[in-house]
């Protein structure tokens, strides 16, 4: 009869603090410590995000889950130890309990691109109504309360900023002197940037000491992440019962592959993330958009003309000869952006040996990765994956034209859902509804992602061509 996983040692002390308690975090950054963490120093409380579920279920457990590592030689079992307490996200008593902790000396982070809230711009988008209720709240019992801030009751703070934001104050309350140090994982570019501007807009908003703190106690790294994890099926969990005996209801499925980039001061105390593979770099932008424009753009491109020509999976897609075609053409404009500034920095980023291994594990059989997994959220995902390298070929002096087809699949894929009625994964959905009904959807969609390409007639011109 299967059983869950089991603890083998004593658990960690909580050392790292985690946002996001999701597949992404438990196949990336848990494993990572779990390699180096062999005296067990650096346990994790992770925190999930929307819902309580994964932190029950974790919880019900004893904290520890399986990762099933799958590849096209065969798979491979791991038991992860390295969360040692999970929470439901709405917890912000527990958030700032472990967050005035000495021993607490970092905070990671994924929560998606939507999780920065961020407007257009860049910037805290202060329209947002959960960030606007978090203002009051925060106002309220932090600057409205200098001395001693009144409590927050748990499940009021509704955003990663004001949370994040929360348990700093407590932090800099119980030690003003400490540092710690933040570390974004999301795929946004300069997701280090993107969290040290809506914390400091989310400070100035509701208290300008604490932000003046951040900004001399608080370092905040930015990141390149890189594992595949497909969302996880009954039929796995059924598989390692069967075959293994272990029924593990958080089981992570994930790719061989893996990697973690990244660049910035760190004060405090961190795990030796490095002995397991990781890379700190001085100069994390060329890697990040390497990643950005070339793995995430293609499984973007492949999610929307793959739905499109009736595929399920990233493998499915990439070896339909048109959507390989277009991955192809969209990883040429990448490189041709990538190359030249990588080159007169003196960094390689070896482009043809990352192509031919994105290749490789798009065909993985093995890794069943859904496309409309990929799908969710393109409004948001398209601007840094896609729309970036666009601008900036344009900028050169060339088409771009290679990403407007990919913006074109993503226009049909979410016109074509529409019109059947199929409801849209995607924090914009209500504004794509209405858009993609215009009498010209195609140019009404680029409008939301780039009203300056959208603007220019000979874009329009072959978004129209590829939009067919």
């Amino acid at each position: 009869m299967a059983h869950s996983p089991r603890r083998r040692a004593a658990r960690a002390p909580v050392r790292i603090i985690h946002l996001g308690l999701g597949a992404f975090h438990r196949a990336h950054q848990a494993w990572y410590t779990s390699r180096v963490d062999a005296h067990r120093e650096w346990g994790i409380a992770a925190f999930t995000g929307r819902s309580p579920t994964a932190a029950t279920i974790l919880e019900r457990q004893d904290a520890v889950y399986t990762l099933l590592t799958r590849g096209p030689d065969g798979d491979r079992l791991d038991t992860v130890e390295s969360i040692v307490a999970a929470h439901d996200g709405d917890d912000t008593d527990a958030l700032c309990d472990y967050a005035i902790r000495p021993e607490v000396t970092v905070v990671t982070l994924t929560v998606t691109e939507k999780g920065y809230r961020r407007g257009r711009d860049g910037r805290l988008d202060t329209a947002d109504p959960d960030i606007a209720a978090d203002i009051r709240v925060l106002v309220d019992a932090v600057a409205g309360h200098p001395e001693t801030p009144h409590t927050i009751t748990p499940g009021a703070l509704r955003t990663m900023p004001g949370r994040v934001l929360w348990a700093l104050d407590a932090r800099r309350r119980a030690r003003p002197d400490s540092t710690i140090t933040l570390i974004p994982c999301d795929n946004l570019d300069d997701n280090g940037g993107a969290l040290r501007a809506v914390l400091g807009d989310l400070a100035s908003l509701t208290s300008p000491a604490l932000g003046a703190w951040i900004a001399a106690h608080v370092d905040i790294l930015s990141t390149s992440v890189d594992r595949i994890t497909p969302r996880t099926t009954a039929a796995d969990v059924d598989m390692v019962a069967a075959h293994e005996g272990v029924r593990d209801e958080t089981l992570v499925v994930t790719e061989p592959f893996h990697s973690w980039i990244l660049s910035g001061r760190s004060r405090a105390d961190r795990p030796r993330w490095e002995d397991a593979g990781a890379v700190f770099v001085s100069d994390i932008a060329p890697f990040e958009q390497r990643k950005l424009w070339m793995l995430n753009g293609a499984h973007s491109l492949l999610a929307c003309a793959g739905i499109a020509r009736g595929h399920a999976t990233v493998a499915e897609a990439i070896a339909d000869p048109t959507c390989a075609a277009l991955t192809h053409d969209l990883w040429d404009l990448a490189e041709g952006r990538l190359e030249p500034a990588a080159r007169q920095a003196g960094i390689d980023l070896d482009l043809p040996g990352y192509r031919a291994a994105l290749l490789d594990r798009f065909a993985n059989p093995a890794i069943v990765h859904r496309l409309s997994q990929i799908a969710a959220d393109s409004s948001l995902k398209l601007r840094a994956r896609i729309i970036d390298p666009v601008r900036r070929a344009r900028s050169d002096g060339e088409t771009g034209e290679a990403g407007i087809a990919a913006v074109a699949a993503w226009t049909r894929f979410v016109i074509s859902e529409v019109q059947a009625g199929h409801p849209l994964d995607d924090a914009a959905a209500p504004e794509l509804d209405a858009r993609a009904v215009q009498p010209d959807p195609h140019r009404a969609l680029l409008e939301l992602l780039a009203p300056d390409l959208a603007a220019d007639p000979s874009v329009r011109r072959m978004l129209a061509r590829h939009a067919g």
